[in-house]
């Protein structure tokens, strides 16, 4: 029978060391198998005897090396927690071990090669909590993609002060349930005595439902931890997984960490995390944002903070089934972003792909190692223990030409198609091919003299070339999801061979990728240069070029031309300097029909990786530039937005630049003055002071990480504590005149002499 696993751990049972998978089957039953097994590592063979004086364990030869070709046996303990001790005190005398770090249940999935989706046979029995429980079935590797999960998305609503329980509500497919702490009865609402008698329904209502995924929006930092309290309040046993084991939360004050739920059996997805690792922007991650962004609904109650939670006080006392009402859309919001956008089936994908659970598939270091672990056994390898390094110095990033600051017309960009990931499999860097400073014959010279074996094929090209043959049939497929999927993921891996969280962390190979990827970039400008263009900027892995030619089908011509060229030199030049076959591909991207690269502001230097031009569509795409930044108001960015179309359809902006400035003074964009900037660690930790922490501190109480605020005469003041004007001179002076003299600047005219109007120029005379 075809499942996919939802959680797993581990246990003693019976004194035997035991991997536990909870899952759900392909015929919606719910399952667990048990298997014994047990934890190992490795050393070299030849400490074994020096070995055997330290540690009392079980010894195995195998046929398996480590990357320098160096013979392994196997060391078998009985308990999981012996692995750390073990190593340790092998360590301590010098003995080096290998994989003593993996995980004992991802040493089990990796070792039958199980990414999520399994086949299961073997005899089960039923229980309760469980439909089918499996002991010691065979396990084996399958292609199934789970479409059955059952997904219960629920919120709380609490009192101003978060300390009384009001009412919960749930909600899923075909299933919506509230309860309640009232003597009144409503339609589908359990109406409870107290607090206590609420977090028993809540209790009984989870495990009865039975849910997968478990989901709300901040659910593990607020509603978990607010009822986990409760739980402990009136000592109730914080169980709500499928067996007796506590339920546990990991809560995170570092807002660089996720907060993560432990229920056995089912996974916890906090919709406001998975939204946002899923690459969709926002303004700000509110529900009632994401709500309306992705699903074009609203929340009932607009108010934020105090008044929030005013009105739901209101309603707990005088309307109780207009707050059940309030609670159980919210649930609803939340469930419906998951399911009806791509978010929850991507989480899927990405699962599938690097064997995570669908609460880790953001882990690119776990996922690395996860299927680099699997293809080094294939190859009989055996990889190194991760002791985590400290990192001495940083890597060395991509080459970022200075600009020519100016408008142009016409101008092409061409990039390449996933660099660093063709970069991988053309030069085969690996941790495997690695030769460090080593020089051998027809071995890859990196930019920094490093050196890779071109003949021993490394791992993660391999890895990177079977997931570029699924995107290539994903693609044919039309499969959106999937191609999003592996191109996060292909982009992921280049970058976890520069942290020291990974065991293959290395700097010397990581500068020598990015080495490459300087080098490219520089030699790609030159053939253009060659061609006789101009290369008016370059970024990590594209460059823009000036096709000096006012018809837009003749720049269309020598785009495809010079990708064209390029390819062609680079696969003659990959076979002829380093005998590999090249996988680099420069791809004709696109054409800005006017282009405009502004200057750094003060000086003559072209800015990096900021500018705006103007699409075949119509559209105007803007890069680094301040209507993308969320750390600038909303009239910044109709502002900027305004001026830029008038720019590119060469109409004279100053009339509106003098015309917004008026109505700013006069008060019509005070919706849009808001400021909104997150706190990334606790107020005390901060060592400077920043305006969005000057308004948080003028804050009775933080309940969020993102600070809305507002610039008044007497400062930065948040939005629920607004006590005085707005100062307009400082939205003007540092929101609206950078954005102005950005543009200005390119027709010798600055912001100030608009709005005296005392200079004239005649628009497109461009100097």
């Amino acid at each position: 029978m075809e499942g996919f696993i939802i959680y797993s751990t581990n246990r003693i049972l019976n004194g035997k060391s035991c991997v536990l998978l909870y899952g759900k089957l392909k015929n919606n039953q719910s399952f667990l198998t048990i298997n014994e097994f047990k934890p190992y590592f490795f050393i070299k063979t030849k400490d074994l005897n020096k070995a055997k004086k330290i540690i009392e364990a079980e010894y195995e030869e195998t046929d398996l090396k480590n990357f320098q070709e160096e013979p392994m046996t196997k060391i078998i303990l009985e308990d999981p927690k012996e692995v750390s001790k073990t190593r340790n005190e092998l360590e301590h005398e010098k003995i080096k071990t290998y994989e003593s770090d993996v995980r004992y249940t991802t040493r089990f999935l990796v070792d039958n090669k199980i990414q999520g989706p399994l086949e299961i046979e073997g005899d089960y029995e039923s229980h309760d909590e469980i439909d089918r429980v499996y002991t010691n079935p065979e396990l084996k590797q399958t292609n199934y993609t789970p479409k059955n999960l059952k997904i219960l998305s629920f919120d709380i609503e609490t009192d101003k002060e978060s300390k009384k329980l009001y009412c919960i509500s749930f909600y899923s497919k075909d299933y919506k349930k509230t309860i309640i702490v009232s003597n009144k009865k409503f339609p589908n609402t359990i109406s409870c005595e107290d607090e206590e008698q609420a977090i028993e329904a809540f209790q009984e209502e989870i495990i009865k439902f039975d849910p997968d995924i478990i989901t709300g929006w901040n659910v593990i930092d607020f509603d978990l931890a607010f009822l986990r309290e409760k739980f402990k309040k009136y000592k109730i046993p914080f169980i709500l997984g499928r067996d007796n084991e506590p339920s546990k939360l990991r809560l995170e004050s570092d807002f660089f960490r996720t907060s993560k739920a432990d229920l056995s059996g089912r996974v916890v997805l906090d919709g406001l995390d998975l939204t946002r690792s899923s690459f969709i922007k926002l303004d700000n991650y509110k529900l009632d944002t994401a709500a309306q962004v992705l699903l074009g609904k609203t929340k009932l109650i607009q108010a934020v903070g105090k008044e929030k939670y005013e009105e739901i006080n209101r309603m707990y006392k005088h309307d109780q089934k207009e707050l059940i009402k309030y609670n159980l859309l919210d649930a609803e919001l939340v469930y419906r972003i998951l399911t009806e956008t791509t978010i929850m089936n991507l989480t899927i994908q990405r699962s599938l792909l690097t064997g995570m659970p669908l609460d880790k598939v953001n882990a690119s270091i776990a996922s690395l190692d996860f299927l680099y672990l699997q293809k080094a056994r294939e190859k009989k390898l055996v990889a190194p223990t991760n002791l985590n390094p400290k990192r001495d110095e940083r890597i060395k990033g991509g080459y970022v030409m200075d600009s020519m600051p100016g408008i142009y017309n016409n101008l092409i960009v061409l990039d390449f198609k996933s660099l660093y990931p063709a970069m991988i499999r053309t030069f085969n860097i690996d941790p495997y091919s690695f030769l460090g400073k080593k020089k051998k014959k027809d071995a890859v010279e990196a930019p920094n003299k490093v050196y890779f074996d071109s003949k021993k094929e490394g791992i993660l090209p391999e890895i990177l070339g079977e997931l570029w043959k699924e995107r290539d049939i994903a693609k044919k497929q039309k499969n959106k999801l999937a191609i999003q999927a592996i191109k996060i993921m292909m982009l992921s891996f280049w970058g976890v061979l520069a942290n020291p969280l990974c065991r293959f962390y290395n700097l010397d190979m990581a500068n020598g990728l990015t080495g490459f990827g300087r080098s490219l970039i520089k030699q790609t400008a030159e053939k253009v240069k060659e061609k006789g263009y101009t290369v008016i900027y370059s970024d990590t892995d594209s460059i823009f070029v000036d096709t000096k030619t006012n018809s837009k089908e003749k720049a269309h011509k020598i785009g495809k031309k010079l990708e064209k060229e390029i390819n062609e030199f680079y696969d003659k030049h990959i076979k002829e300097k380093y005998h590999r076959k090249s996988f680099l591909e420069l791809e004709y991207e696109k054409l800005y029909l006017m282009f405009l690269m502004p200057k750094l502001r003060g000086v003559e230097k072209g800015a990096k990786k900021r500018y705006a031009g103007l699409l075949e569509n119509g559209k105007i795409q803007f890069v680094g530039l301040e209507t993308v930044r969320s750390d600038w108001t909303q009239a910044a960015k109709i502002f900027q937005k305004k001026v830029y179309d008038k720019i590119f359809h060469k109409e004279n902006p100053t009339k509106f630049i003098k015309k917004f400035v008026e109505d700013l003074r006069a008060g019509k964009y005070d919706k849009e003055l808001l400021y909104r900037k997150s706190l990334r660690k606790d107020v005390k930790d901060y060592k400077v002071n920043p305006p969005h922490l000057k308004a948080a501190k003028k804050l009775k109480k933080i309940t969020s990480s993102v600070i809305e605020y507002y610039w008044t005469t007497d400062g930065p003041e948040p939005i629920q504590a607004l006590k005085h004007k707005l100062d307009y001179d400082h939205y003007i002076d540092k929101q609206i005149r950078p954005i102005a003299d950005t543009v200005l600047e390119l027709y010798d005219l600055t912001f100030k002499e608009v709005l005296e109007g005392k200079k004239q120029t005649k628009l497109f005379d461009f100097k």
